[in-house]
């Protein structure tokens, strides 16, 4: 059955590969961010990013790097620190991000196979991709046993952030969404923590042919477009599992 143009809600929240790759670089700091993207036959996927910090975000994360020795003027968003370890992982064919300014950056990821992304040396992977002549899918699974490895492959530099905002992702405690606000809210500020539960990824993704069912988003012919919440990805109170099929 179609469920092209409607939404679809999941009991343990659905995504797609793509969406999930790019929050990964947004997922540690509350920002607006855009992601453009294709997935082409054979799992290949060219990715198109824009994202900036928002204001308290971006004064923490610089007195968090300041504490860690860094110089007042180097970026908060260190988009050439992030290409560079986000190129070694597992999956991805180049990355290049560049600063549009101290707390914002463009760039692009290619990704050589969806499938092999980030996975483990052990073969571990929380990305499953399956393709045939006539029909296709992406199914993400992410939790709080496999977050921290799959982090700790992606950037040193991104883990670190999660850190400094208790993400219980990463750190595993408090249990719920309303507990990580309360615990935000009582460290650093409501004004912070109001910017953590406001920010999203909104994403646009074409595929190499219609899509038959989407969870977790809604989608028109090829194109599948998704609004993930950013304080899903720091708890991940429940799993999160996003499928695609085409």
């Amino acid at each position: 059955m179609s469920m092209n143009n409607k939404k679809v809600h999941h009991p343990s929240g659905m995504v797609t590969v793509i969406v999930f790759t790019l929050c990964i670089f947004t997922l540690f700091s509350s920002c607006s961010a855009r992601i453009d993207g294709v997935v082409r036959e054979g799992g290949a996927a060219e990715l198109k990013l824009q994202t900036a910090l928002e204001p308290r975000t971006s004064a923490l994360m610089r007195s968090f790097r300041g504490f860690m020795g860094d110089a007042a003027d180097a970026p908060v968003l260190d988009g050439r620190a992030i290409s560079l370890s986000m190129a070694a992982a597992p999956g991805v064919r180049s990355v290049s991000l560049v600063n549009t300014g101290p707390e914002a950056m463009d760039g692009g990821i290619s990704i050589t196979n969806v499938g092999d992304f980030l996975a483990s040396g052990g073969g571990s992977r929380f990305i499953t991709f399956t393709e045939g002549r006539d029909a296709s899918s992406i199914v993400v699974v992410l939790d709080r046993n496999s977050a921290p490895d799959f982090i700790a492959r992606l950037s040193p530099e991104v883990e670190e952030y999660l850190m400094a905002l208790m993400a219980p992702a990463i750190i595993g405690d408090p249990d719920s969404r309303l507990e990580y606000i309360a615990l935000i809210s009582a460290v650093y500020g409501r004004p912070l923590a109001n910017e953590i539960s406001e920010a999203k990824i909104r994403a646009s993704i074409e595929f190499p042919r219609p899509i038959k069912t989407i969870l977790g988003g809604t989608s028109t012919g090829r194109q599948a477009e998704f609004e993930v919440p950013l304080l899903d990805v720091l708890v991940l109170e429940q799993p999160l599992r996003y499928e695609v099929r085409w």
